[in-house]
C-alpha cells in the first residue's frame, strides 16, 4: 500500500519562497534584449569569435568553428550565420574563424578541455576516422533523410560509416582538370575544340606545343604534390589505390601502376615539362603567365584565372584530364572538399544539426550564393542545388561550371582515408621514376616502404570503412 505523503505549512512556505526567488531571477535575465540580429564584424581578426546575433543569455548558443579559407568564403559564413541568427528566437550560432595552421592544436586543446565546438568544418578524408573515435555524432536521427537523398550517389560515402552519416557535404573540388590555351593550339595547327583524351595523345600534343619560352605540359612533379594529385590517375590506371581494402598490404606492383609511372616518366623525360616545377600543382600562375600551354590543375584554378588573369580567360579551354585509354567515364580525378559535422559530445546536438540543415541542406539559393563567390570553381554535392542553378542567370550560362559538373564530377572518386605516409611513399616512387629510376625498381621500393609502414603501425584491418 502506498504511504500517504504530507507536507507541513512550513514546508509549503519555504517552497513558495524559493519559487518566488526563481521567478524574479528569470524575469531579471529576460529583461535583456533577446531579439535576433546584430551585425557581423566586417573584418574580424583571424581566430576571433564572431557573434552574428544579440548574444542574449536566454538563448542556446551553438559554437561553430570554421577553418579559414578564402576571404570570400569567410564572408559567406559570416553572412549566413547572421541570417540564421536573425531567423531564430531561441538559438544563436557563435562563429569562430580559425587559421589553418592553428586548427589542429586549437581543436585538440578544446577537446581535451571538454570545450570542443558544437559544429566544425571537417574535410572528407578525416570524417571516417573521427566518427570511429567518437569525435562526431551521427546525423541520421537529427536531420531529415531527404537531405541525404539529395546527395549524389558517389558523394554519400564521403560522410558515411557503417550506414550512418557523420557530416553533411558543403562542396567538392575535382583534383584534376585540363586547362589549355586555345590560341596556342591554333598556332600549332591543332584543333582547339579537340583536346587530347588519351595519355599518348596528351604527350604528343604537349610535344607540338613546346617551344622556346613555353612548355607543352605542366603536371605535378614533386612528391608532396604527386601524393594527392595522382589519386585520380591511380584509379584510372589500376582501378584502385595503393593498398588493399583491409589495409593489410601494398597493391602497387601491377600493370596498372606500371602504366601510371611510365606516363609520368615519359612526360618528364620527353622535355615537354620543365625540369624544375615553376609552381606547386595547385597554382595556375605559370599557365596564367603564358609559360605553359596545357596545365593539369584542380577546379579551384577556375577562380584563380577569373580573378587574376581575366584578360586571358577567353583564350582558355577546359576539359577532363586525359584517360589512359581515352574512356573519359573512368576516374581521372578525386573529389576533395569540406563538410560540417556535430561534435560527439555536443550538449545541443539537435540545434547544431538544425543549423547545418539550414546552411548546407536547406534553401538551394544559400549554396548558390556560395558557389557564385567562388567564381563557380567549387561544385555542389546536392542534386537540388545543381537543378536550381539551371534557372540562375549566372550559373546557367557558365560553360566551365557545366563541363566540370557534367563531365568530371560524376566519374570522380573519393580521396583515400589511409595515412598520408602511404600516399607519400607511392609519390616518391613516381618522382623517382620521372627522374630516371626504372619503373620496376621504383615500384618495388614503394611496395616495400608501404608494407614496412603497415607493419610498423599495425595498420592491417584498421580501415574504418571496411
Amino acid at each position: 500500500m502506498m504511504q500517504k505523503t504530507t507536507i507541513s505549512f512550513k514546508s509549503w512556505r519555504v517552497l513558495f519562497s524559493a519559487i518566488l526567488v526563481l521567478v524574479l531571477f528569470i524575469t531579471g535575465c529576460g529583461g535583456r534584449s533577446g531579439g535576433p540580429g546584430g551585425g557581423a564584424l566586417s573584418n574580424p581578426p583571424e581566430n576571433e569569435s564572431v557573434n552574428n546575433g544579440s548574444g542574449a543569455g536566454d538563448k542556446i548558443v551553438i559554437d561553430f568553428w570554421a577553418q579559414k579559407f578564402e576571404d570570400t568564403t569567410d564572408a559567406w559564413f559570416k553572412k549566413w550565420v547572421g541570417e540564421f541568427n536573425k531567423s531564430q528566437s531561441e538559438v544563436e550560432v557563435k562563429l569562430t574563424i580559425v587559421p589553418a595552421d592553428a586548427w589542429d592544436q586549437k581543436m585538440k586543446a578544446a577537446q581535451a578541455a571538454g570545450k570542443a565546438p558544437d559544429v566544425r568544418t571537417i574535410n572528407y578524408g578525416n570524417v571516417a576516422n573521427a566518427a570511429k573515435t567518437g569525435q562526431l555524432m551521427a546525423l541520421n536521427d537529427l536531420m531529415d533523410s531527404a537531405a541525404f537523398d539529395d546527395l549524389y550517389d558517389n558523394m554519400k560515402d564521403f560522410v558515411a560509416v557503417d550506414g550512418q552519416y557523420y557530416a553533411y557535404p558543403k562542396l567538392v573540388e575535382p583534383s584534376a582538370v585540363m586547362f589549355y590555351r586555345k590560341d596556342m593550339f591554333e598556332a600549332a595547327g591543332l584543333d582547339p575544340n579537340q583536346p587530347p583524351t588519351t595519355w599518348t595523345e596528351l604527350l604528343e600534343t604537349a610535344q607540338k606545343l613546346t617551344k622556346k619560352g613555353v612548355f607543352g605540359l605542366s603536371i605535378a612533379q614533386t612528391a608532396p604534390d604527386l601524393g594527392w594529385s595522382s589519386w585520380g590517375l591511380q584509379y584510372n590506371a589500376a582501378g584502385h589505390l595503393a593498398v588493399t581494402e583491409d589495409w593489410s598490404k601494398a597493391d602497387v606492383n601491377n600493370d596498372g601502376y606500371k602504366a601510371l609511372l611510365d606516363f609520368y616518366q615519359k612526360a618528364y623525360q620527353s622535355g615537354v615539362m620543365p625540369k624544375q616545377a615553376l609552381a606547386g600543382y595547385a597554382d595556375i600562375k605559370p599557365f596564367g603567365e603564358g609559360k605553359i600551354a596545357i596545365q593539369i590543375c584542380g577546379s579551384w584554378a577556375i577562380g584563380q584565372l577569373r580573378n587574376t588573369y581575366k584578360d586571358m580567360v577567353g583564350k582558355v579551354g577546359i576539359a577532363p584530364m586525359a584517360s589512359m585509354d581515352g574512356d573519359l567515364t573512368k576516374p581521372t580525378a578525386t573529389l576533395g572538399g569540406w563538410s560540417l559535422a556535430v561534435d560527439g559530445k555536443s550538449k545541443h546536438p539537435q540545434e547544431s544539426a538544425d543549423f547545418i540543415s539550414y546552411l548546407l541542406a536547406g534553401d538551394p539559393s544559400i549554396m548558390i550564393d556560395f558557389f557564385k563567390t567562388s567564381q563557380f570553381s567549387k561544385f555542389s554535392p546536392r542534386k537540388s542545388v545543381d537543378e536550381a542553378m539551371k534557372s540562375d542567370p549566372d550559373a546557367s550560362k557558365d560553360a566551365w561550371r557545366s563541363l566540370v559538373s557534367e563531365q568530371i564530377i560524376p566519374y570522380s572518386q573519393a580521396e583515400p582515408i589511409y595515412p598520408w605516409d602511404i600516399s607519400f611513399a607511392l609519390a616518391t616512387s613516381i618522382e623517382s621514376a620521372m627522374k630516371g629510376t626504372s619503373v620496376d625498381k621504383a615500384l618495388e621500393k614503394a611496395e616495400k616502404d608501404i608494407n614496412d609502414f603497415i607493419t610498423k603501425n599495425k595498420l592491417a584491418g584498421t580501415n574504418p570503412k571496411n
